[in-house]
């Protein structure tokens, strides 16, 4: 390399990306997850407002704003665990560690400062079974996905999606501090999408985890298997949804909703099961993830659209 190769402008140096960790706010945002917490807040609002008895409307703010916190600073933990194989992952080389815009430190505290502060903000101000769940939440997400299960065993997703099923589960808790099947059910739904959510991102992402030696199914196992899993979970999943209407919890509008929302999720799983061979695929992948997106958000849209037209057996929100 010659000397002049090493001579670079002032004009040269400001297109550089930042490497001293002087991260601006919208880095410090975007390590809180703003896509993956706009769902959180969602479902733990529909969580909420369905619950039997009442709670304050500044209260119920308080309680979303907390577990919003919350799930910002899993983000921040879980980026700055991460940033390693996020540096190598074409999905994520952007994110604000690997691109030198903040340090891995600074991304550590920030999301131990948010952590205490979300859990002590719910538990003191709300009741103290909701805050203990958000704790519980993000050590699950942090500690047992992040830190041991993601890159260990081919059922991180399985096991972990459990931390992104809580949210409707803490907004319950938040109005009638604690649980009940009602909860539980809006959790398994949760619970049960995950999988053919996140396994139809990773088959067409499967380069990515292979190189940051991530065992997500299709690399350890195969794209065949994924697919069948896919499939598998796809037929477990929608028997749940139907749970809030034989609870009573839900009502026509709801039930209408699931049968449609879960014939064409069905579809698009079926197209990924049945195609005659890997190389068949296809776009099929892509569709079902778009989809899958979608489909929760319209599915727990029907819940509050229920709640909202007063046809909800149960109503959270109130003074």
């Amino acid at each position: 390399m010659s000397d002049t190769s090493l001579d670079m402008t002032q004009t040269d140096k400001a297109a550089l990306p930042r490497l001293n960790g002087e991260g601006e706010v919208s880095d410090y945002f975007a390590l809180l997850k703003p896509r993956v917490m706009s769902l959180v807040i969602f479902t733990a609002m529909v969580g909420l407002v369905t619950a039997p008895g009442h709670i304050h409307p500044f209260i119920g703010a308080i309680a979303i704003l907390a577990i919003a916190v919350g799930a910002g600073a899993s983000g921040a933990l879980n980026m700055w665990y991460d940033a390693d194989i996020d540096a190598v992952m074409k999905r994520t080389q952007s994110r604000p560690i690997p691109a030198g815009k903040i340090l891995d430190t600074d991304a550590l505290a920030f999301g131990l400062v948010l952590s205490a502060g979300a859990v002590f903000v719910l538990g003191v101000l709300v009741n103290w079974f909701a805050g203990a769940l958000l704790a519980f939440t993000i050590f699950f997400y942090t500690v047992v996905y992040t830190m041991w299960l993601k890159r260990s065993t081919p059922h991180n997703i399985v096991i972990g999606g459990a931390s992104g099923a809580f949210p409707p589960m803490i907004g319950w808790a938040a109005v009638t501090g604690g649980i009940d099947l009602m909860s539980i059910s809006l959790f398994l739904i949760i619970f049960l999408w995950t999988p053919p959510h996140f396994w139809a991102l990773s088959l067409y992402r499967s380069g990515d985890y292979q190189r940051a030696n991530i065992p997500m199914l299709p690399v350890v196992a195969g794209i065949g298997e994924t697919r069948r899993q896919i499939w598998f979970y796809t037929l477990a999943l929608v028997p749940v949804t139907f749970a809030p209407a034989l609870l009573g919890a839900a009502g026509l509008l709801y039930t209408l909703t699931a049968v449609v929302m879960n014939a064409i999720f069905m579809w698009f799983a079926w197209k990924i099961y049945a195609a005659k061979s890997d190389s068949a695929l296809g776009q099929a992948p892509q569709k079902l993830f778009k989809f899958s997106i979608l489909y929760l958000f319209v599915m727990f849209s029907a819940l509050l659209a229920e709640w909202a037209l007063g046809l909800s057996k149960f109503s959270g929100v109130g003074v």
